[in-house]
């Protein structure tokens, strides 16, 4: 009888520790959330500054995955991450048209510029069409580094080359990386090539580049992120809790005036401006 009673004993315990275990388990998890995002954020270091802000107000815990705006959906098309940070308008509206965020909200915008060698071969500084400048860089011949990567950024060069009339991809001046912002500049900078380019990383890394700025303001280039929930209807897993709170942090009149400054105090003026409450056909003005 008494060894039984033992065996119970162990078996009450067991059972205590398991849902203990579940327990601690199921809150850990709660308290951990995955943003998925374009390298972009990750390269200029604004994540670097405001993530720790968001985690020590709220106490959850941000795994941050950096990829191009494209791979950042795919991952939350799988459900596979909490809330997106990315910039690539048009393929945002079809993410959430089709189901997979929610409350797409926007955040920021900086600017696309075009970035190429000191000598310039193609001649293109000072050009005020983004069109014409990759035009001239083609009918030379010049070498042009992509990221390939489907992130907005070779979302963006893929719409200047169409407006064009160019298919650069069969040609041997044009290569792509399949990289990241960061590594594509570095890539540019070394083969003396052109590039397309976010104004915030190619700032951040400015430094270590012998790429300078050749082509900037056109209105095309307007570069705008947007903050989106994916959606837990879809996928029980999602933490939307941790999604929304991020989101709502990004959207906050503290984080707001975070991004206004960011960078100036470096680079002498920001590298991203704040737009929380902005229409996107207002931007840019």
């Amino acid at each position: 009888m008494k060894r039984f009673k033992d065996i119970s004993i162990v078996l009450s315990i067991l059972l205590f520790v398991s849902c203990l275990y579940f327990v601690t388990s199921v809150s850990a998890q709660q308290k951990h959330i995955i943003l998925a995002t374009t390298t972009s954020t990750q390269d200029s270091g604004l994540l670097d500054v405001l993530i720790p802000i968001f985690e020590k107000k709220t106490g959850y815990f941000v795994k941050t995955i950096a990829v191009g705006s494209g791979q950042a959906m795919a991952i939350g098309q799988k459900g596979e991450a909490d809330v997106l940070l990315v910039h690539s308008p048009d393929a945002e509206i079809k993410f959430v048209s089709q189901g997979y965020g929610i409350n797409r909200r926007l955040i920021m915008h900086n600017d696309f510029i075009i970035v190429g060698p000191e000598k310039d071969p193609a001649g293109i500084k000072g050009i005020k069409s983004s069109v014409d400048s990759f035009k001239k860089i083609a009918k030379l011949n010049s070498l042009f580094i992509s990221r390939g990567d489907n992130s907005g950024t070779h979302v963006k060069e893929n719409v200047i080359w169409k407006e064009s009339g160019i298919d650069p991809t069969k040609e041997k001046w044009y290569q792509q990386t399949g990289l990241g912002m960061g590594q594509t500049l570095n890539i540019a900078s070394e083969k003396k090539a052109y590039t397309l380019a976010d104004r915030g990383t190619y700032l951040a890394l400015k430094k270590r580049l012998a790429l300078g700025i050749l082509v900037e303001g056109d209105s095309i280039l307007l570069n705008i992120y947007h903050v989106i929930e994916v959606n837990p209807a879809r996928w029980t897993k999602v933490n939307s809790a941790g999604g929304k709170a991020f989101a709502d942090f990004m959207v906050s009149k503290e984080t707001q005036e975070i991004i206004k400054t960011f960078g100036v105090d470096k680079f002498g003026s920001p590298l991203f401006f704040p737009d929380a409450g902005k229409k996107v056909e207002d931007l840019g003005k």
